[in-house]
């Protein structure tokens, strides 16, 4: 049960960098965007270093966090191999197939920006964000309640959660226009 413990704490402090390191990566996405639209050479200057600091997040902390996180959590699933057997457990993975699926694409518009390709905007990378928060509402709440006939409940309440989520993006999009 000792190496359970420390195999789990192991996981969670990794889930949590690579969340930090989804978080970050997006919003520097969002400055890197909005650098795009700047007059030289602020824009070169900008963008030299947002491609530094997007380098090194993804490759030094997003990247290895989720290949670690992965690896304890595998060896969590082999150290307690009935939780597979789990409702829980297994939307819970449902999720983690999204947050995959999620982080391949921010991969995607990494290296889109790091090649100076510019498809969304700025807009849509804030809107973008919030894609991993959801994910971690959902995830959390299973893991902890365990109650996999109450995730119903749990999406209805993400679904209501983006929605003052995105309510709140709309607002402050308003009070950023209006400076």
């Amino acid at each position: 049960m000792e190496l359970y413990n420390y195999i789990k704490s192991l996981h969670l402090i990794f889930i949590i960098t690579w969340f930090a390191g989804l978080f970050y990566i997006v919003r520097l996405f969002v400055y890197q965007i909005e650098a795009n639209d700047k007059p030289s050479p602020e824009k070169e200057i900008l963008q030299k270093q947002y491609k530094i600091m997007t380098y090194r997040l993804w490759y030094i902390i997003t990247w290895p966090s989720a290949v670690l996180a992965t690896i304890f959590a595998l060896w969590l699933l082999h150290l307690m191999p009935s939780w597979l057997q789990m409702p829980w457990m297994q939307v819970k993975l449902g999720f983690v197939v999204l947050l995959f699926a999620y982080h391949f694409k921010c991969h995607q518009i990494y290296n889109q920006l790091q090649n100076d390709e510019f498809n969304y905007s700025s807009n849509f990378m804030r809107l973008w964000n919030e894609g991993a928060t959801i994910i971690l509402f959902a995830v959390v709440f299973l893991v902890i309640l365990k109650n996999a006939v109450n995730w119903i409940y749990g999406v209805v309440g993400i679904v209501l959660f983006s929605v003052l989520i995105m309510l709140g993006f709309k607002f402050y999009k308003r009070i950023r226009e209006k400076k």
